[in-house]
C-alpha cells in the first residue's frame, strides 16, 4: 500500500488528515484492513454464489433449484486466512487422495498434524505434499500413488503446514 504521503498525489489533496479520514473511512467499510504490525493492506476479496440444492452423485434424483443460501468461498474454505498460504501441485504422489497436478491446495500453517492429514514437508531440503504417519516416534510420510516410496526422513523433517482444501479448475 502507498504512504499517507504517496496517498497525497494519489488524491489529489494537500492534507494528511485528508488522507487519514479516507482512510478510515475506507477501513470501516472493510475494503482496507490492518495487519498485526498496523500497517494498511487491501482486505480480503469475497465471492459468494448462491446455494441452490444438492446433486446426487449415485443414482439420479429429482432437483430442485432454489436459493437456499449464499456461501462466501473464503469463509468456506479458510478458518485462518491469517496463517493460510496456496500452492500449486506439481507431479501425481497424491492422485489417490483426489490431489492432481496443477490443482491448488489451501496450507495453513502453525496447525499440529495428526495421523492421515496432508502436509507440505521439507524432507532433507526437499519440498513435498504427502500423508503425515506418526509410527512410534518415528514419522513417515505417505504418497497416496503406489508408485511412490514411504519417506522416512534421513535427518531434516519440518512440516510446513497442514493441507486443508484443494481446488481444481476444469475450463480456463
Amino acid at each position: 500500500m502507498p504512504t499517507y504521503s504517496e496517498m497525497l498525489h494519489i488524491l489529489g489533496v494537500r492534507s494528511k488528515s485528508v488522507v487519514h479520514f479516507w482512510v478510515n473511512k475506507l477501513l470501516a467499510k472493510g475494503l482496507l484492513e490492518k495487519d498485526a504490525q498496523g500497517y494498511l493492506r487491501p482486505a480480503r476479496r469475497s465471492l459468494a454464489l448462491p446455494m441452490v440444492g444438492d446433486v446426487a452423485a449415485g443414482f439420479p434424483s429429482p432437483a430442485e433449484e432454489e436459493i437456499r443460501d449464499v456461501i462466501s468461498f473464503d469463509e468456506y474454505l479458510i478458518a485462518r486466512p491469517g496463517s493460510s498460504f496456496l500452492l500449486t501441485v506439481s507431479g501425481d504422489s497424491m492422485t489417490g487422495a483426489g490431489i492432481m497436478e496443477g490443482d491448488l491446495v489451501i496450507v495453513e500453517k502453525g496447525r499440529e498434524p495428526r495421523n492421515g492429514d496432508i502436509v507440505i514437508a521439507e524432507v532433507d531440503g526437499e519440498w513435498t505434499i504427502k500423508y503425515f504417519r506418526k509410527e512410534g516416534r518415528s514419522t513417515i510420510l505417505e504418497a497416496a500413488n503406489p508408485k511412490y516410496k514411504t519417506i522416512r526422513p534421513k535427518s531434516q523433517l519440518r512440516i510446513g503446514g497442514v493441507v486443508t482444501a484443494v481446488i481444481r479448475k476444469y475450463y480456463k
